[in-house]
């Protein structure tokens, strides 16, 4: 399963890596240290813990320090929150910040990115449709 440096899970969730630091020191984003010290988390976790994050933004929660969160040219980079897989199609949630996104794509497409909850993905809209990116 893919980890994620805190400040890599700071871009995903659209907030400041100080932001990210404090929620896993309060114990909110289970860590773990790797060879180097450095502390990951699990993707898994972060793929929880993202849609509790833009649940409580949509939610109103304060207290914390709001970042806005954009795209450049229509890319969402988040992480991937779901996937289900019906016999041709298959659908994909992406948790970028704030924004949920959904696509319905072809199972063998999500086979072929080897796409599982809890890694790197980009989705990237348009018009109608959303296309997604392993990255």
């Amino acid at each position: 399963m893919q980890s994620y440096t805190i400040g890599q899970a700071a871009r995903l969730l659209g907030v400041s890596p100080d932001t990210a630091r404090r929620w896993a020191d309060a114990g909110r984003v289970a860590t773990h240290r790797d060879e180097g010290g450095r502390r990951l988390i699990d993707g898994r976790d972060l793929a929880a813990f993202s849609v509790e994050v833009a649940q409580g933004q949509t939610q109103g929660a304060g207290g914390e320090e709001e970042v806005p969160y954009t795209s450049a040219r229509n890319a969402f980079p988040g992480i991937v929150t779901a996937v289900k897989l019906g016999d041709i199609a298959a659908q994909v949630e992406i948790q970028a910040g704030p924004h949920r996104l959904v696509s319905l794509l072809t199972r063998e497409a999500v086979e072929e990115l080897g796409l599982e909850v809890g890694m790197q993905a980009t989705a990237r809209v348009k018009s109608t449709s959303v296309h997604i990116d392993r990255t």
